[in-house]
């Protein structure tokens, strides 16, 4: 049974379930109570977060105090924005990088001044200068855009969450797939859990349906598409309604090659393979998407002299190009990193979608956070395979959050939504989880994986990251740093090794890996090797950084 709570700030009506207002009566008994907790609003895609949120700042601002919305991506900021400022007016002000100088300026004065009492955007929201601070809500608190990787690195979730403690409020972690770290301080206690398990209002979860892509190439179907794929777009298609198609890799391909003797055309400045790019209408720029070098696509092979070069693999151009062949009567829009550039690009690109004025949208990972796009029906993940093997101990997580995500678009409106999954691994527990919607599954099983191998959450882990223009330098550093931590009993040291991407931007880098018991370990090493940097003069060249694992 729903029920219609009034909304005393305008004459609407506002719908909230019984399991929104079970949580906004627990979040209301505290913070009257004065009790000041960290909450898990876990609720699975369409259940209505956001209704929750706007419900919970109400409360807050009732009591003079003011509030930060965290969100995970600049795309998301005016759908959010929007929906805050029709609960709450012009008391909301928004933060994010593609703001300029002079706009971030404006929006801080509004913070000092005491004009507004919601700041809403991307990580760097999180330092908003406000003096009555009462709430912190982090939306989608999973997304690993929270960590910031330039100096000064820093996770802005961990950063709320202290700052949580400092200033005794309350702060609400919000997702429909938590991490797998807030999940277990959940089970443990440490957080309370606020529970969403079903669509408001009322609305069925897509109908999942896994193609396993090793039956397609025995049925002779080389094409990117699988066929219930294929047949399931001339559905909507036909019926006016909407396609999303998500791939997670921009560009045309993923890397050109010779067929010759195999050689991969790599970045000169950092350890990979340049992404091909259309132009003119075909493949003939490469690109490096660490540090934006730009080449002409080369007529032979640069190793061997053959001809016989070319771009292999799948990126959204490549897929956007397929699809308009495969379906000419189609309008076809794209979203990456390369269409999103400009200021306001993500509103350009999701505005005519949201406005009927294209059948499907295919992007990258930007596409399937957050967005209520209601005449959306169909999803298709192109390639579900690409997240799961990226030689990251969260891989497996990363994919369940991203497949979860993505087949939560569809069917967000009074029309039932479906979410193909294609994939050679269908197996896979974090698969069989989305599949089946069991969460519980992939948690347990994740939990169990890393509980064996020592992982966190049940052990700290620390990176350190050295890199210099030197290798040697690089090299002797991170050695030096390996042989002084082995003695250290509270510890365990693993590495030294070459990092994934053993160069970016002409600097190589060299990792190390601590696993401790406690998080005080950590810090102690991190102090440590600060320390013992900065007395070092030999190593001037280099840098260091840290990051915790979580």
């Amino acid at each position: 049974v729903a029920r219609i709570l009034q909304d005393k700030t305008d004459e609407n009506q506002v719908l909230l379930s019984d399991e929104q207002i079970q949580a906004l009566n627990i979040f209301k008994n505290d913070i009257d109570s004065g009790e000041n907790n960290k909450y898990l609003l876990y609720g699975v895609t369409g259940s209505g977060k956001t209704e929750v949120y706007i419900e919970m700042l109400k409360q807050v601002l009732a009591k003079g105090r003011q509030a930060i919305v965290l969100i995970p991506e600049i795309a998301l900021t005016h759908q959010t924005v929007a929906r805050l400022m029709d609960a709450f007016g012009d008391r909301v002000c928004v933060m994010h990088s593609r703001l300029s100088a002079g706009e971030k300026y404006d929006q801080y004065e509004k913070v000092l001044n005491d004009q507004v009492d919601i700041m809403v955007g991307p990580r760097s929201a999180v330092f908003a200068p406000f003096e009555r601070l009462g709430l912190i809500i982090i939306d989608e608190e999973h997304e690993n855009s929270y960590i910031s990787e330039q100096t000064p690195s820093y996770n802005a979730v961990e950063v709320a969450i202290e700052r949580a403690n400092r200033e005794d409020i309350p702060i609400v972690l919000g997702s429909a797939t938590p991490s797998v770290a807030s999940y277990y301080r959940a089970q443990e206690g440490r957080y309370k859990t606020l529970r969403l398990r079903k669509r408001a209002p009322g609305a069925a979860m897509p109908k999942v349906s896994v193609v396993d892509l090793r039956e397609e190439l025995k049925a002779k179907n080389h094409s990117i598409f699988s066929r219930l794929l294929k047949e399931k777009i001339k559905d909507r298609l036909r019926n006016n309604e909407q396609t999303m198609l998500f791939i997670n890799r921009r560009g045309y391909a993923g890397f050109v090659s010779c067929r010759s003797c195999g050689y991969v055309l790599k970045c000169p400045h950092c350890d990979v393979s340049m992404t091909a790019h259309l132009r003119y209408g075909k493949a003939d720029s490469l690109m490096c998407h660490y540090c934006g070098t730009a080449v002409n696509m080369p007529d032979k092979c640069p190793e061997c002299g053959s001809a016989y070069i070319a771009a292999f693999g799948l990126g959204t151009e490549k897929v956007v190009e397929i699809t308009e062949k495969e379906f000419p009567n189609a309008r076809v829009l794209r979203m990456d990193a390369d269409t999103t550039k400009n200021k306001n690009g993500h509103e350009k690109i999701l505005a005519p979608f949201r406005a009927g004025e294209a059948d499907i949208l295919v992007g990258t990972q930007m596409i399937v956070k957050g967005h209520d796009l209601p005449n959306v029906t169909l999803v298709g993940a192109i390639a579900a395979d690409l997240s799961m093997h990226d030689g990251d101990y969260h891989s497996s997580e990363k994919t369940y959050q991203l497949l979860m995500q993505a087949g939560g678009r569809a069917g967000r409106g009074d029309k039932p939504g479906e979410f193909v999954i294609q994939t050679y691994r269908p197996d896979e527990y974090c698969i069989e989880a989305v599949r089946t919607y069991e969460p519980e599954h992939f948690y347990n099983r994740e939990l169990a994986f890393r509980r064996l191998l020592g992982y966190p959450p049940y052990k700290s882990m620390l990176q350190i990251l050295v890199s210099s223009t030197s290798e040697t330098d690089a090299h002797e550093l991170v050695t030096f740093f390996a042989d002084e931590l082995k003695n250290n009993t509270d510890i365990s040291v693993v590495g030294p090794a070459q990092d994934k991407i053993a160069k970016v931007k002409d600097m190589y880098r060299k990792v190390l890996y601590i696993k401790a018991d406690e998080d005080e370990s950590i810090t102690d090493v991190i102090e440590e090797v600060s320390e013992e940097f900065r007395k070092l003069k030999w190593a001037r060249n280099c840098r260091i950084s840290f990051t915790r694992g979580g």
